[in-house]
C-alpha cells in the first residue's frame, strides 16, 4: 500500500522507486534523494545503476502525507531498502514483482488494465492540473527540460489554457458559458 501510495505522490520511474533505500530518506526534512534505478542485466541478474538521465539523480520534497507514511514504515523496517523483497528483505523489491503485484489490486478491485508507468502520468497530470508549473514538475519527475514534460501533457496544458481563457473573459467582466469552455475542451482533444 505504501509502495503505491508513494509512487502517486512523487510519480518516480518504476527502477527509481524499487531502488529507494533509507539513506536516500531524510524524514526531518521529507526528502527523498533519487540516485539509482534498478534494472535486469542479461541473464536476468537484478542490479543497481544511474538514473535514467543526469536530471534523473535529483532530491524531491514529499508531501507531508508521504513523507509521514515512510517515517511510520522506517519505524519497523529491518531492511536498507524502503520497499524490499518480501521474502528476501536484504534484497530491493523486484520491478517485475511490483509490475505483477499492480496488475493484481487492478484485477481484485475490477480496475482496468494499465502500465505502471500511467501511474507515473497520472502524478504528472494531476500536478499540472493542480497548478504545478512545468518547470518545478519537470525537477520533480527528472526530465532534462520543462519543454520535454509540457511535449507529454500538452493535453493537461491543453485544459490549462481554456480555463485561463474563461478566467480573462470572467476578469473583464464577460460572461462565459461553462459548456462553451468544455466544447473547447472536446475540441482541443
Amino acid at each position: 500500500r505504501d509502495f503505491f501510495y508513494t509512487e502517486l505522490t512523487t510519480g518516480l520511474r518504476l527502477g527509481e522507486i524499487c531502488g529507494l533505500m533509507w539513506s536516500d530518506f531524510d524524514g526531518r526534512k521529507g526528502t527523498l534523494s533519487v540516485s539509482r534505478t534498478l534494472h535486469r542485466e542479461k541473464g536476468g541478474r537484478l542490479t543497481a545503476g544511474d538514473t535514467k538521465t543526469y536530471a534523473g539523480t535529483r532530491t524531491i520534497l514529499l508531501p507531508t502525507s508521504t513523507a509521514e507514511r515512510l517515517r511510520l514504515r522506517k519505524k519497523t523496517s529491518y531492511s536498507p531498502w524502503i520497499f524490499h523483497d518480501p521474502f528476501r528483505p536484504e534484497a530491493p523489491l523486484n520491478p517485475g514483482t511490483a509490475y505483477r503485484q499492480l496488475k493484481k489490486v487492478l484485477q481484485e478491485t475490477g480496475l482496468p488494465e494499465l502500465r505502471f508507468h500511467d501511474l507515473r502520468h497520472t502524478f504528472a497530470t494531476h500536478a499540472l492540473a493542480s497548478g504545478v508549473d512545468a518547470k518545478t514538475l519537470s525537477g520533480i519527475l527528472g526530465h532534462t527540460k520543462a519543454s520535454f514534460t509540457l511535449d507529454i501533457y500538452t493535453h493537461v496544458t491543453g485544459d490549462m489554457q481554456s480555463d485561463a481563457a474563461a478566467k480573462i473573459d470572467r476578469g473583464l467582466g464577460n460572461e462565459v458559458q461553462e459548456e462553451s469552455v468544455q466544447s473547447e475542451r472536446d475540441a482541443a482533444e
